[in-house]
């Protein structure tokens, strides 16, 4: 299956897998921070707490999915990286784009590709995640995920933003 290359939304740097009419799942949320911030400075303070509940959530996501051939994914290991380069790889995402506006992230399989976004404006931070399915596998899975996916999304922009706004930009 060919791999697609990320295009870029109209008047954004947010990049998707295809346009947002020819996508399974689509999702995108905004939040304003007291300061503008990195792609990786967001993405690295969203993924610096711990987060037991998605943990468990992964650990029961690997169980089942593994009895249909898709690959552990592990979950995120709250993780600093002080730099990234394309090819390599945060936590189970393979990063596929990087510029000093937007983050670029993938995960696919015979199921579904997933993209997700981190970009940034100014003193905005947006997370837009995409996804392609390619069999009744991937569209069933999308189900609970898409469901969660808008909270978890939700939640990590909210303390993003109210630890952002605490605390004072640095020197």
């Amino acid at each position: 299956m060919p791999v697609d290359r990320p295009i870029t939304l109209p008047n954004s740097h947010a990049q998707v897998l295809a346009p947002p009419a020819e996508l399974d799942f689509f999702h995108t949320r905004t939040v304003r921070l007291g300061r503008p911030v990195t792609p990786l400075e967001a993405w690295n303070a969203m993924m610096s707490h711990r987060m037991p509940l998605m943990k468990l959530a992964f650990r029961i996501r690997d169980t089942i999915s593994a009895a249909f051939g898709v690959k552990r994914l592990g979950g995120f290991r709250n993780r600093r990286v002080e730099a990234v380069s394309v090819g390599d790889r945060l936590d189970f995402f393979l990063v596929e784009d990087v510029s000093p506006h937007a983050l670029t992230m993938t995960e696919r399989d015979r199921h579904l590709d997933v993209m997700t976004c981190v970009s940034t404006e100014g003193e905005e931070v947006t997370i837009t995640s995409s996804v392609k399915t390619h069999n009744a596998f991937g569209r069933a899975y999308m189900v609970p995920v898409g469901l969660a996916h808008r909270l978890i999304v939700a939640r990590m922009l909210a303390r993003l933003q109210r630890e952002t706004l605490a605390r004072p930009a640095p020197e």
